[in-house]
């Protein structure tokens, strides 16, 4: 049985085609990211924007034929940030029921925690021995931070109103950004995460900002997720690739190998909403996710009658 999982983010539409292998674990049969900016404005007008509409619905649209030809036979749609924010949406949902056949659930910040913990621990080897482990999910609109033990057991879950394009259309008017609103996205990012629980070990980073930064990290010039996919990324480094990025306009940035060129915009203050969490703990490193909320919902959808 094939499964689909398609996430609606507020920066990046994903599509997970999955199937149980011969061990019982889950394997990618294709995995695909969009771009669409679903949350364009949101942080100020809580509206979905047509534009970012009508970009996600030509996604869903392509996603629609990908599902098809791969012959997928269970299929689950999930909305996160944007969706849960901003008014505006039942054109999106009566699109997702017409193209896909299902219809598209607005899943809450809790939820959003829970799949996301245990699609990005997923594949790190990660069992109920390895103690107290800590995911960070940094998307457009919010990071969840999670903490619990592999696969599935949540201690302490929470989701915060941060993400890259977020704290992007709030502070950042300059090209490249100054100083002073470098600061301010920090300073906000510090104050949100002010009750996150301390941490010891090793976090786990997972979605489009992290893996982007690793890649950047790499220098890879083709997106290589083997590569990415549990690779521990020094917290000195990471800073230095961010500290990189700022300097450069957007228009530079587009050419930096590793970089997807639509996230450009809004890769510096994804990668400020990092490091904020990794001061808060004194972390050395971070260990980057390939995966998240669509290996979760990939997963659920396997082993639900």
């Amino acid at each position: 049985m094939r499964v689909g999982a398609i996430d609606i983010g507020t920066n990046t539409v994903l599509l997970l085609v999955a199937e149980l292998g011969p061990d019982g674990e889950l394997r990618a049969v294709e995995d695909h990211a969009t771009i669409a900016r679903l949350g364009q404005d949101v942080d100020k007008t809580r509206m979905l924007h047509p534009d970012a509409i009508a970009r996600t619905m030509a996604c869903l649209d392509a996603y629609a034929g990908v599902l098809a030809r791969l012959g997928v036979t269970r299929v689950d749609v999930v909305g996160t940030s944007a969706m849960r924010d901003a008014k505006g949406g039942e054109e999106l949902r009566a699109h997702v029921k017409r193209v896909i056949g299902v219809d598209a659930r607005v899943i809450s910040g809790d939820e959003e925690a829970r799949v996301s913990f245990a699609g990005a621990t997923s594949g790190l080897g990660y069992d109920a021995a390895s103690g107290e482990v800590c995911v960070f999910d940094i998307g457009g609109g919010s990071t969840e931070v999670i903490t619990g033990a592999a696969p599935a057991t949540i201690h302490w879950a929470k989701s915060f109103d941060v993400g890259s394009v977020r704290l992007t259309e709030r502070h950042v008017r300059h090209d490249p950004p100054t100083a002073e609103e470098l600061a301010k996205v920090t300073a906000d990012a510090e104050a949100t995460f002010a009750d996150v629980p301390r941490f010891d070990g090793v976090p786990v980073g997972v979605a489009g900002t992290m893996t982007t930064l690793a890649a950047v990290a790499l220098g890879l010039e083709a997106y290589d997720g083997a590569r990415v996919h549990g690779l521990e990324l020094k917290t000195d480094e990471l800073r230095r690739v961010v500290e990189s990025l700022a300097a450069k306009t957007v228009a530079d940035r587009r050419t930096v190998s590793g970089l997807e060129p639509k996230r450009a915009d809004v890769i510096v203050a994804g990668g400020l909403v990092a490091l904020a969490l990794l001061d808060r703990w004194g972390s050395k490193a971070v260990r980057i996710s390939d995966r998240g909320v669509r290996w979760g919902i990939g997963m659920q959808l396997s082993i639900t009658p």
